[in-house]
């Protein structure tokens, strides 16, 4: 049953909303709250309508705006004629309002909250994306920026929506990170500064299980751009090495040994060495040094002194959830890896375990193939934990290779929630172990979010 507040029925008119238009905006998170309220300034006819409940910090929010809303339901009569429609990166292509409007509509402009915003501001857009690394890069490149006194926002997946941040501050530079589903519905939209981390499977449920057309979302990140803009990528990334031989005509421009700058179209490389040893890194890992190295040459790209650059490669602080220290308990260290939510991110917080491991993965898997983490699972870890409603595909990969030979192998444990995961972690390790939070997976069968799950494990983890 749908929840519809009291200005739906008659929504004030709008000035200026005649030569505006109508938008829909679809879903009301912090991407589509943010659009739903930068529409309104701009003067459109405004509705949001989302499937799922509204979380109440939004409901006020677009009440506080006079921007009429519904949730629980899409009510089609009232979204079909829209002009446009901005789509929240959570739902997906096919979903089916969008296949009732495809079916209604011979022409249909679907757009996302970022494209949108970048139509009202001339600030420079700085926008980080790849599988796993770039929320930490991404909060590292606004801190060193920040750093050097500029003013600058944090967007996309972190930090407030781009709209909003367009709606009510004035920002010279922002820092964007994007995910694929955030790239699938950009169009006129330029980064200026593009940085492609790594590409490895992820979300492949939401791409027809077809790794190319993931791919292929990753690369939009350089659309449009011109020989004045710059997009930085690790060369020795497999699969952007193919793609860029595609796009170079058989070559990859780059610098061997580390991620690599090009001023596009990919014909002049701009390598960078870290102005720091990586012993001074504050960021951990072999990882790390990549991030801070795509952070580096973009700093550099804006202009930003060597001795900002370094001061803030050595005080920076790191991200929430990813490879965070928990606390030591019975001579164990307890690390919360929650944002590692792929194989790929797992595989790295597991190359940097220097302690045997017990480690704690599971989720709603998204195509998963796990034979990635094999070598290092079987090299580092002595019990893995299971967390999770359905844990058929962990135990139908893992189990065959828990009986190892010569003395190999590894203990599995079955748990469906997370307090029972954390308390087998507790009672199978020895002292001098870590315990690894890393799950491979998304949160979405027991948890709101990473950062829910990241933190229900912290407090399970503090109350041993």
């Amino acid at each position: 049953m749908n929840t519809i507040n009291s200005s739906v029925s008659s929504p004030s008119p709008l000035r200026g909303e005649s030569e505006r238009g109508y938008i829909v905006v679809l879903g009301a998170g912090e991407s589509g709250s943010g659009a739903a309220i930068l529409a309104k300034e701009k003067g459109y006819k405004v509705f949001v309508s989302d499937a799922g409940t509204i979380k109440e910090p939004y409901r006020a929010l677009l009440d506080q705006n006079g921007i009429a809303w519904e949730d629980g339901g899409h009510t089609f009569d009232r979204i079909k004629d829209a002009d446009e429609y901005i789509k929240s990166p959570g739902i997906p292509l096919n979903a089916p309002i969008l296949e009732q409007l495809r079916a209604y509509k011979s022409s249909l402009s679907i757009i996302s909250e970022i494209e949108f915003a970048a139509r009202y501001t001339h600030a420079k857009m700085i926008c980080i994306t790849g599988s796993n690394g770039k929320t930490t890069t991404t909060s590292l490149i606004f801190y060193i920026l920040r750093q050097a006194g500029l003013n600058v926002g944090l967007a996309g997946n972190i930090g407030n929506s781009l709209a909003l941040q367009v709606a009510h501050e004035d920002h010279d530079y922002y820092v964007i990170e994007l995910s694929s589903f955030q790239l699938d519905n950009m169009y006129d939209f330029k980064a200026d500064i593009a940085i492609l981390l790594n590409i490895t499977p992820d979300h492949l449920d939401r791409y027809d299980y077809r790794f190319q057309n993931y791919v292929d979302a990753k690369f939009r990140i350089t659309r449009n751009q011109t020989a004045d803009d710059a997009f930085i990528y690790w060369a020795e990334d497999p699969v952007i090495d193919r793609e860029m031989k595609k796009l170079s005509g058989g070559s990859t421009p780059g610098h061997p040994g580390g991620i690599c700058a090009t001023l596009y179209p990919y014909g002049f490389t701009v390598p960078n060495p870290l102005p720091v040893g990586e012993d001074e890194l504050a960021l951990k890992g072999r990882h790390n040094v990549l991030n801070s190295m795509a952070a580096t040459i973009a700093a550099n790209v804006v202009g930003i002194r060597k001795e900002v650059i370094r001061e803030s490669l050595m005080t920076f602080q790191g991200v929430e959830h990813r490879l965070q220290y928990v606390a030591t308990v019975r001579g164990v260290r307890y690390i919360n890896d929650s944002k590692a939510t792929n194989v790929n991110s797992c595989w790295y917080a597991l190359e940097s375990m220097t302690t045997p491991t017990v480690l704690i993965l599971g989720g709603k898997d998204k195509g998963n193939d796990y034979s990635e983490i094999d070598e290092l699972v079987k090299a580092k870890c002595h019990t893995l934990i299971f967390m999770g409603l359905h844990n058929e595909k962990l135990h139908e990969h893992f189990d065959p290779l828990s009986h190892g030979s010569a003395g190999e192998g590894f203990n599995i444990i079955d748990t469906n929630n997370l307090h029972d995961a954390v308390h087998a972690a507790y009672e199978n390790a020895r002292e001098g172990d870590t315990v690894l939070l890393s799950p491979c997976c998304a949160s979405f069968d027991l948890f709101t979010s990473y950062e829910d799950r990241g933190r229900q494990f912290m407090d399970a983890v503090r109350r041993l």
